[in-house]
């Protein structure tokens, strides 16, 4: 595969990242081994007269309201963000960890490694795994730039269990993004919930699951879960920053 290619998968996936991060139910009914006790609904805003929280009746209606409050809160917060950017890491654990079922991820990623796995080592990593995605969900949002979102109409879906919400983002000078959101509905609640998202083909949640599970396979739950911890710990870095950044550490290097 070309560097080219590469480069444009990624951006395909970070840019489709932006409209499915903050819809990621605890509602997910899928089949796992997840450990019932550690399925528990996620942690509320603790000031909830602030917060919209959406509904979750309609699986179209739910992605194109929580999409809209999460870029809304972004764009009202732009000039702060830009003096703060993880600033970003904060809207995340707001405005999109409510929504976003990290135990039952973790859980997924962990995959067929888990009869090698301690109940404290898994504890442990849930709670690194959380804050993984808050970090890299929060520097994905440094790539939004109010890119416009078309959303299919609406289909049948009452005698639906799973359906999929398709998407597609415009792209000025590049081919638009096909996204899809695949959401199920919970059986007790009826609530519908995303629990995966594929960009132009590929399902993210797959991938992370690829890129982790082998690592855990080799060299263990602790070691992965001390490599997540590093990388959460990183701050949110503009991509126009880290270019003056580097000019910056260009010309000092020349100059010295």
């Amino acid at each position: 595969m070309s560097k080219s290619m590469r480069n444009k998968m990624k951006i395909t996936s970070v840019t489709a990242l932006l409209l499915v991060v903050s819809i990621i139910s605890a509602n997910v009914n899928a089949k796992t081994n997840v450990p019932a006790e550690l399925v528990s609904q996620p942690t509320k805003p603790s000031d909830q007269s602030t917060h919209i929280m959406v509904a979750q009746k309609n699986p179209y209606q739910m992605i194109k309201e929580v999409a809209g409050l999460t870029f809304k809160r972004f764009a009202d917060e732009q000039q702060a963000i830009r003096s703060n950017p993880n600033l970003l890491k904060n809207i995340v654990r707001e405005e999109l960890m409510p929504y976003v079922n990290y135990k039952y991820s973790a859980f997924k990623v962990i995959d067929k490694n888990l009869k090698n796995t301690t109940d404290a080592e898994r504890r442990a990593f849930i709670l690194v795994f959380r804050e993984y995605l808050v970090t890299s969900y929060a520097q994905v949002f440094t790539l939004y730039d109010k890119q416009p979102v078309i959303f299919s109409p609406e289909k049948r879906f009452e005698d639906k269990k799973i359906v999929a919400v398709n998407t597609q983002v415009v792209m000025t000078g590049r081919n638009d993004i096909n996204v899809s959101f695949k959401v199920r509905k919970g059986k007790k609640t009826g609530n519908w919930a995303a629990f995966d998202m594929v960009a132009e083909g590929v399902s993210l949640l797959d991938a992370k699951k690829a890129e982790l599970s082998s690592i855990i396979r080799q060299k263990g739950l602790p070691y992965v879960t001390e490599l997540l911890k590093k990388k959460s710990s990183r701050d949110i870095v503009f991509k126009d920053s880290k270019s003056k950044n580097q000019r910056v550490s260009n010309s000092t290097t020349k100059e010295g």
